[in-house]
């Protein structure tokens, strides 16, 4: 068994989409529709592992590695992820 106390996260590609209905109405709708969302007037909740989280416009919904949806703020995607194929 490794006790190393210093880990580093696996390089994963995830599948997500921008949740905008201000930028793109029609794009937005087949968001919420991919994740099995429901839209409501504060952004679309999303029936996650942990409950039904919210993601508001402007957020990036992802599906993770077991095909589970989760909302994703912009800054903290923006750390994150990068386009696959790409590296920084």
């Amino acid at each position: 068994m490794n006790t190393s106390t210093r880990w580093r996260k696996k390089p994963v590609e995830i599948e997500a989409r921008l949740f905008d209905p201000g930028k793109d109405y029609d794009e937005a709708c087949a968001t919420v529709a991919w994740c099995g969302a429901t839209a409501t007037d504060e952004g679309c909740e999303i029936p996650t592992l942990e409950g039904v989280m919210l993601a508001s416009p402007g957020d990036w919904i992802i599906r993770g590695v077991q095909g589970e949806f989760y909302p994703c703020k912009p800054d903290i995607f923006a750390a994150t992820y990068e386009p696959a194929g790409e590296q920084s």
